[in-house]
This record gives structure tokens, sequence and C-alpha cells, in this order.
């Protein structure tokens, strides 16, 4: 497989730039506009919709094999293209229970695996129904968690609602799918990359601590400061979920610690994922080489982490602006065995990722990590938002 087909060209496609070259593989992608990231480092773009499987048949054209960078695909129109021996990698048989939020809560409930208390709302509802769900809320208690089933992603359809009236008001103004779960109090929020070949090997990389603003991730620590049995019980969830999958690719998974040491499965992302940027700078295969050396059908490479312990932290849109910031990016550079990757995009509007920056550290001092954290943030933000 030396010509890769990928469906997105945000970050996620762009980060495979550097591996792709390393591996000898040309990329394609299929993105709408000629400024998203990946467009750079791509052989050839096919500008569409990413759930345009007329396009994707454009792009199966000229690649060996088709990967995701993103989930907001439409699998049924992708079927038909996968009936006519269309590459998959992963397979879309190992999408489908995860791209509804619901669905994928059931899947990871059905393999045994440690969920919040959930259940499905399928449409809006009118006063009776209301009525009606008002036992299953109080079974859960407030507050809980409304999210969109489909499409959501940084904060994006996620709701903390603290109280029966503003649930109603959610739940009567918009005709979404949503899944309801418990809010979990968790003492921390931590997450693991794993990776699967075509030959059945599934290897991860150390659970790392991610922290979270208003549903976003600012932060991410690795490795996270854990119990060796906490780490071992998510590396088992790994193996269990992307072998159930038949997975072949690169998956993150974010889960909850709770304050009495248990583990929850959150989330699962089909693709690589933010929790796992740090690897480009801190590991000896970044998760984004892994990713191509698993969906080219190469050995997986090596995960270790080549630092004591490394800190990423994401730079987030604050303001609307076509502004690259050199001057603050120029400042960040400047602390010790700092690494930034900018994403090169062209507009900056809040809460958006414009790039990222990891840092190696010397020592595990989660302390010290938080601190780097938020010496970065301090040059990054303006007063009024940090």
């Amino acid at each position: 497989m030396k010509r890769v087909g990928i469906i997105g060209g945000g970050q996620l496609a762009w980060m495979m730039g550097d591996a792709a070259k390393k591996l000898g593989v040309d990329l394609l992608v299929q993105t709408p506009s000629k400024n998203d990231p990946a467009v750079s480092i791509a052989q050839e773009a096919v500008f569409a919709p990413v759930d345009d499987a007329a396009s994707t048949a454009v792009l199966a054209q000229k690649s060996d094999v088709i990967t995701f960078e993103n989930e907001f695909v439409n699998l049924d129109a992708l079927s038909t293209l996968e009936n006519q021996g269309l590459c998959f990698r992963p397979r879309l048989a190992a999408l489908a229970p995860l791209l509804d939020k619901y669905h994928q809560r059931c899947y990871l409930q059905e393999l045994g695996l440690p969920v919040p208390h959930f259940f499905a709302l399928d449409e809006a509802l009118n006063t009776d129904e209301l009525e009606n769900l008002q036992s299953k809320i109080e079974h859960l208690g407030f507050p809980v968690v409304v999210k969109s089933r489909r499409h959501g992603y940084d904060g994006q359809g996620t709701f903390i609602i603290k109280d029966w009236a503003s649930l109603q008001e959610k739940l009567t103004n918009n005709p979404s799918l949503f899944l309801v779960e418990e809010f979990v109090p968790f003492e921390r929020e931590l997450a693991i990359i794993a990776s699967r070949s075509v030959d059945g090997e599934v290897v991860t990389y150390p659970v790392v601590e991610t922290q979270q603003e208003q549903q976003v991730c600012r932060r991410v620590i690795a490795p996270a400061e854990i119990t060796p049995n906490q780490a071992a019980e998510i590396e088992a969830i790994a193996h269990t979920l992307l072998n159930s999958l038949q997975a072949v690719g690169v998956f993150g998974i974010e889960l909850f610690l709770t304050r009495d040491g248990k583990v929850l499965v959150n989330e699962i992302a089909p693709r690589t994922h933010n929790s796992g940027h740090f690897s480009l700078d801190a590991c000896e295969t970044s998760q984004f080489e892994q990713h191509l050396r698993a969906v080219c059908g190469l050995a997986l490479g090596n995960t270790a982490i080549k630092t004591p312990s490394a800190v990423m932290v994401n730079l987030l849109g604050y303001e609307t602006s076509h502004s690259d910031y050199q001057s603050k990016r120029q400042k960040i550079a400047e602390i010790s065995q700092s690494y930034i990757h900018w994403y090169g995009k062209t507009e900056s509007r809040p809460g958006r990722k414009l790039g990222h920056v990891t840092v190696l550290l010397d020592s595990r001092n989660r302390d010290e990590a938080i601190a780097i954290a938020h010496t970065i943030e301090s040059i990054w933000y303006p007063s009024e938002f940090f």
C-alpha cells in the first residue's frame, strides 16, 4: 500500500505528512477547501465534503487504501464502494458501532467494558413524554450530561444540564437525537492511544492525563500519574475493543478515573486523536506514523516514550482574526525543549485548534508539567482569557 487516500484534510491528516515521507507513502486527501491544512502535504486533493461518497470513489481510483481523519462520513453510501472491492482501513464494520454515541455506549456495554449510566432520546419530546422521562432522570440525578449522538467534537454538542427546567428547555427546543448520561465526578480524565495491525497485533501508548475546559482539551500530561493496575486495566480495555472491532489503524480512547479509583470509558475516536499529539516529539513512533504503518500493512513501531514525561498544550483560538500569532509563537519557542506545531489555518475563531506545543521534561512531576502549561497559556491567551 503506497498511496493512501484520507477522508478529511484537517490537522490530523496534515500531521501524517512527515511520516508519509519517511515511509515512502503518497497521501491523497478528500477535503472541502483548498485552505485546509493537509492540502499542503498531499500529492493530490479531491475537493468535496467528507461525506460525499461519489468523491470518495474518485479518491479511491487514485489510492491503494482509504482511511479516515474524522468520523463525519456516510457509512451507507461508502458501503457500496466497499462491496465493490474498495479497501477501507479501518473497515466500515469497525466504524459502524462507534459513530452514533448511543450505539457506541451500547457496544461498549455489550463488551463488558465499564461505562457511565446512560439512555437515549430518539426525538424531540412533547410534554407528556417529558413527564415519562422524569423517572429515568431521577435514577441518574442532576447534573446530567446531554450529548448529540452524531457530529459532536471539541465540546460542540455536549451540554451539562443542572436542573429539570434546563433539561426540558434543551429537549423541547431541539430536534437532535441525544445521549443522556450520568455526570461523573471524576478525579481525572485519561486517554490512551492504541493501534492494531492487519495481522491483529495491538500496541498501546502510555496512558495520559487530559485536562479539559468547556469540554475542549487544553492540556495533556504524559504519562499519567496512575497506579500500575489502573494502567493495565486501561491497556486491557484497548485490546478488548480493537480486537472485538477487528480494527486496523489508530484509535483514541477517552476515560474517566473516579474518586474511588474506578475506570470508566467515556468515548472512542476511530482515528488519530488529540490526546496522542505528544507522541510526535516524545515517542519513538508517533501516532501518525503508527496509523500509516497499520493501514499500509507494515509492522507497527515502538511506542516507548523517549523522555521521563511531556506536556502538550493546545493553542486554541480566542478571537475571530486572520493573525498567525508569530510573536506569541516565537516567545513560546524560547521555552526549553519545546516543539511547536502550527497547523497553518487561515482563520482564527474562539475554540478552534490552531496548533499545539509539546514540552519534553527531564522528570516525572505533574505539578511541574501543569506549571509549564500555564506558562505557555499565559503567553498565548490575553489576560481576560487566562
